[in-house]
C-alpha cells in the first residue's frame, strides 16, 4: 500500500469537499485552504488543545502564515466533559476578539472533541462560518472529522446539542499519530472495526488477518498499537474508512435513512459514556461494548450467528478493546435510551449486524432482550 498523498471526495450535492490523506500532509495546510479558494490575508482561528498544540500548534501556525493566511491560535481544554456550550462560547469570545468575518476560517487542530466544538462553533459564528478539520487522533481521522456533524454533550445525554456543518477540507496527516497515547489509538480502532462490519468486508478480513500475528489474549493482538499496525495497514485503514464514510455522507447527508448504519455500537455506546461518566470511558471503548451488544441482541434475533460474534469479539479483543460490560441500573439505561437523540417516534433505533460487511436498522427491540444482552456481556 503507497504512503503517498491521496485525495478521497465527500461528493455532496452542495459544498462537495476533499480529505486528503498522506504523510507530512500537515505541511500543506496553508496551501491545501488556499486551493479551496482562500485568499492571502484571510483570518484563521486554530482551535487546539494543550497536549496537541505543544506538538503541532506552532507548526500548523507557520505553514498558515507562510501561505499568507492571518492565523492565531486558542487553546481549549478538550476532555470529553469539556465538550460544552461553556466551551465554545471561549471559542465565540475568541471569535469577536479576532475579528472572524463570514469569508473567516475556523482550523480545528485535535481530536474529535475539537472537532466537534470547533465545528459548531464555526456553524454558529455569524450563522456560519467555514472549518477545516485536522484530525490528530485515530477516531476523528477515520471518523468524526468527516461528515460534518458537530457538537456539544449536554448532561442527560451526549451530542444532544449540535448542527450539521460540514467543513471545506479535512486534512489527515498519518504522522501526528506518533504523539497518540496507545489507549487512544485502541479507542480509535473501535472505529476502524465499526466500518468493516457495517459494509467493507475486506478491511475486516485485513483486520483479522494482523489479528492473528499475535492472537495471545486480550490487549495482546496485532491491533492494539500503531507499531503492531504498522504503516501499510494503517494507510489502508485511513483510506478505505474515509472512503466508506464519504460513500455515507454523500447519499445521506443528514442522517435520513443510509446514514443511521455509521451509528452501529453508538446507541448503547453512548448510554455507557453516559451512566459511566464522560471521559471515564473513552468514545471508542464504548463503542467496542455496544459493537457487541448489538451483536448479542442479533444473535438472540436470529440475525447473526455465534461464529460472527466471535469473529467481532476477537478482533475488538486483538485491539485491546473491553469486552466486559459495566455494571448499570437497568431502570438508568433504558431511561438514557430513550433521550438518544436517534429515538424516532418514541422508538429506539439499533443498528444490527446481519453479516460481516452488512447491517439493517431496526426500531423493535424489546426491553428486555437489550437489558439480557447487557447482563451477557457482564
Amino acid at each position: 500500500m503507497s504512503t503517498a498523498i491521496r485525495t478521497i471526495r465527500v461528493e455532496l450535492k452542495s459544498n462537495p469537499y476533499p480529505v486528503v490523506i498522506g504523510k507530512a500532509s500537515l505541511d500543506q495546510l496553508g496551501q491545501q485552504i488556499l486551493s479551496q479558494g482562500f485568499k492571502p490575508g484571510t483570518k484563521v482561528l486554530v482551535v487546539s488543545n494543550p497536549v496537541v498544540h505543544a506538538h503541532y500548534g506552532e507548526k500548523a501556525l507557520a505553514v498558515l502564515k507562510a501561505a499568507g493566511l492571518e492565523a492565531s491560535v486558542l487553546v481549549v481544554e478538550a476532555g470529553e466533559d469539556q465538550k460544552t456550550l461553556a466551551t465554545v462560547s471561549l471559542i465565540h469570545d475568541a471569535a469577536l476578539q479576532r475579528r472572524l468575518e463570514r469569508g473567516s476560517l475556523i482550523v480545528a487542530l485535535g481530536g474529535g472533541v475539537v472537532g466537534d466544538m470547533a465545528g459548531f462553533a464555526a456553524a454558529t459564528w455569524l450563522r456560519g462560518i467555514s472549518v477545516v478539520q485536522v484530525p490528530t487522533t485515530l477516531l476523528a481521522m477515520v471518523d468524526a472529522a468527516i461528515g460534518g456533524k458537530t457538537g456539544v454533550n449536554h448532561p442527560g445525554g451526549k451530542n444532544l446539542i449540535g448542527a450539521f456543518h460540514q467543513p471545506r477540507l479535512v486534512l489527515i496527516d498519518p504522522t501526528l499519530l506518533h504523539t497518540l497515547p496507545e489507549r487512544e489509538f485502541r479507542a480509535g480502532m473501535a472505529e476502524v472495526i465499526k466500518y468493516g462490519v457495517i459494509g467493507d468486508d475486506t478491511l475486516f478480513s485485513e483486520l483479522e488477518t494482523a489479528a492473528q500475528t499475535n492472537p495471545s489474549g486480550y490487549g495482546a493482538g496485532g491491533l492494539a498499537s500503531q507499531a503492531a499496525v504498522g504503516p501499510a495497514l494503517l494507510q489502508s485503514i485511513l483510506e478505505r474508512s474515509a472512503a466508506a464514510k464519504a460513500r455515507v455522507v454523500a447519499a445521506d447527508e443528514r442522517e435520513g435513512g443510509l446514514r443511521a448504519i455509521l451509528n452501529y455500537g453508538h446507541t448503547l455506546g453512548h448510554v455507557v459514556e453516559t451512566l459511566c461518566g464522560y471521559g471515564t470511558v473513552l468514545h471508542g471503548e464504548a463503542v467496542s461494548l455496544g459493537m457487541l451488544a448489538a451483536g448479542e441482541i442479533a444473535m438472540a434475533m436470529g440475525l447473526w450467528t455465534a461464529t460472527e460474534q466471535g469473529r467481532q469479539r476477537r478482533v475488538i479483543e486483538a485491539a485491546g478493546l473491553p469486552v466486559l460490560m459495566p455494571a448499570m441500573d437497568p431502570a438508568a439505561v433504558l431511561d438514557c435510551l430513550q433521550a438518544d437523540k436517534k429515538v424516532k417516534d418514541g422508538l429506539v433505533r439499533f443498528v444490527l449486524p446481519n453479516q460481516i460487511g452488512a447491517v439493517q436498522i431496526r426500531d423493535d427491540i424489546a426491553r428486555p432482550l437489550i437489558l439480557e444482552a447487557l447482563n451477557v456481556l457482564r
